[in-house]
């Protein structure tokens, strides 16, 4: 491949990976000499438009300038420790960095990091032959330090939030192939570095609140709420309204600086408390979390258990659950005249109860929008 035909392959590349900066070519073929006398042959305006193909002067400038910033960004905190450190200093510097980064006092940092460390990343892959050691170094540090923020607070595929050991993990193997770094770096000290984080594990909640890095245990803390309410969205129409408000109210307290990362720390405790406290209902009651969610929706109003005996709301909860069970048909999503029809089904199960009483009819508009949920997310 030459002339004409070898320029028409890197433009075809150039229209699928457009606004690209730049790239490598891998000459596995022998192409370099080719590509050199296409080259030549460009008109000025040919090369205008390419551009200089010099990644000395073009590539490692955007990097220099890239981590420029990134020093900038991380001015106020000593990182020095990671270079020519043993493996425990690394992990203190890396994870006080990703602490530094995480510091709500300065809201844009974590984003405004995230994004320059990331192009920093792009640049260096382009002139990695031309770096120096400590450039090498730094610039490893930088991508460690903006891959754990990633992890936490964005967290792995899907968004699923992943455990110490994972971004441990990750972590090293960043490492192993930026700068052949050898030993096993610890980021976090912590005894629940090895198990999957659980929100009502009480021994993994005190570790999180024991954490020296306090906005690393904030992140932690508002992924497992934040996971917890995607749960609630899909499940329980009342407990889903009740915990994303207050998990917004708590961030936004937070990020807006009215209380310190220690308070939000146990506020968010407070909430997983009171969200293992509801799974616990759910079994003296003797119903399963399904069920606990058309309970949690015919008891809605609290004024409700002034007309009924909890056994009552109990069977009615059951012989619901039931009834949507037996009768539960996939035209109910797609139809709205079916979906009309479960509504009523609903309601005539509901009126042999009285339900709802007088002076609080609104209440029935809980149940059926908890009826209508279960049917979105069970009969998929």
């Amino acid at each position: 491949m030459h002339g004409y035909n070898l320029m028409q392959a890197i433009a075809r590349v150039n229209r699928v990976f457009q606004d690209k900066e730049g790239g490598l070519i891998v000459d596995y073929v022998g192409i370099a000499s080719a590509l050199k006398a296409a080259m030549n042959e460009y008109t000025e305006r040919d090369r205008g438009n390419y551009g200089d193909m010099n990644i000395a002067q073009t590539a490692y400038p955007k990097f220099r300038e890239k981590l420029q910033v990134c020093r900038d960004l991380m001015y106020g905190f000593d990182y020095s420790g990671f270079t020519g450190g043993t493996p425990l200093e690394m992990a203190k510097t890396i994870s006080g960095g990703v602490n530094f980064v995480l510091d709500a006092a300065v809201p844009d940092r974590k984003e405004l990091f995230a994004r320059e460390a990331l192009l920093l990343k792009q640049a260096h892959s382009l002139c990695a032959s031309l770096t120096t050691a400590q450039e090498r170094r730094e610039s490893a540090y930088f991508e460690a330090v903006r891959s754990a923020v990633v992890k936490l607070t964005v967290g792995g595929a899907g968004g699923r939030l992943l455990s110490l050991q994972e971004i441990n993990a990750q972590i090293n193997e960043l490492l192993k192939a930026s700068i052949q770094s050898e030993g096993v770096i610890n980021l976090f000290d912590s005894k629940t570095v090895g198990e999957k984080f659980n929100l009502f594990d009480p021994e993994v909640l005190e570790e999180i609140a024991k954490m020296k890095k306090k906005n690393i245990a904030v992140e932690i803390l508002r992924k497992l709420m934040a996971e917890q309410v995607s749960v609630f969205k899909r499940t329980n129409v009342v407990q889903s309204q009740k915990f994303s408000e207050k998990l917004a109210q708590l961030m936004n307290a937070y990020y807006n600086g009215l209380i310190t990362n220690e308070e939000v720390i146990k506020e968010l405790l407070d909430a997983a408390a009171q969200i293992a406290a509801l799974h616990r209902q759910g079994e003296t009651l003797g119903l399963s979390q399904e069920e606990m969610a058309f309970y949690d929706a015919l008891t809605k109003p609290e004024a409700i258990k002034d007309f009924y005996e909890n056994d009552q709301l109990v069977a009615m909860t059951r012989e619901l659950t039931e009834m949507l069970r037996k009768n539960r048909t996939i035209d109910w999503q797609r139809k709205e005249t079916a979906r009309a029809g479960m509504r009523r089904m609903v309601k005539r199960l509901l009126r042999k109860y009285d339900y709802p009483p007088e002076g609080v009819e609104d209440a029935i508009n809980t149940v059926i929008s908890q009826c209508e949920m279960w049917t979105d997310n069970t009969l998929m």
